[in-house]
């Protein structure tokens, strides 16, 4: 499902949902848990899990961007800066399992906005392919077909 974009009043925001049928403690193990983090977001690690603390993004050429955190609530709530922008997880218990929701705070639209999006987009699917014992065989492919949507999907947003 696509997520659904709105502009507000500092930019936009884009909020993906997801029900996931594992618990809540399995989820925000992939979410701060740098051995599985790093199964869904390779670039992605942990520094230092706490408010102030640090998430680092490694940039493929030797150097880090270090995002700073900026609310954390023990498998609640996992925000922090992205780059101009800020991402935040939120998770919820459900009888089933859990909501994940993950809202990206954008504070402008660029080329690249539909890129993050689509990438966003597969990295929940892969999530939860992981959570439920599945890979997914071409990232590169989902990632493509979701790529077109978010430019569509960022253009109405951008319209309105």
């Amino acid at each position: 499902m696509l997520a659904f974009m709105q502009k507000v009043e500092n930019g936009y925001i884009a909020r993906f949902e997801r029900n996931i049928k594992h618990s809540v403690e399995k989820v925000w193990a992939l979410l701060t848990e740098n051995d599985k983090l790093a199964k869904w977001f390779s670039e992605l690690s942990v520094d230092d899990l706490r408010e102030g603390g640090v998430i680092k993004f490694d940039m493929g050429n030797g150097t880090f961007e270090e995002m700073k955190i900026l609310e954390l609530q023990t498998q609640s709530v996992l925000e922090y800066t992205w780059a101009e922008d800020i991402v935040r997880f939120e998770l919820y218990p459900e009888p089933e399992g859990c909501q994940l929701v993950l809202i990206e705070k954008i504070t402008r639209i660029t080329d690249h906005t539909p890129r993050d999006l689509a990438g966003w987009h597969v990295c929940l699917d892969v999530i939860i392919a992981l959570l439920d014992g599945r890979t997914i065989d071409s990232r590169k492919e989902e990632w493509a077909k979701w790529y077109e949507k978010y430019v569509q999907a960022v253009a109405e947003v951008t319209e309105e």
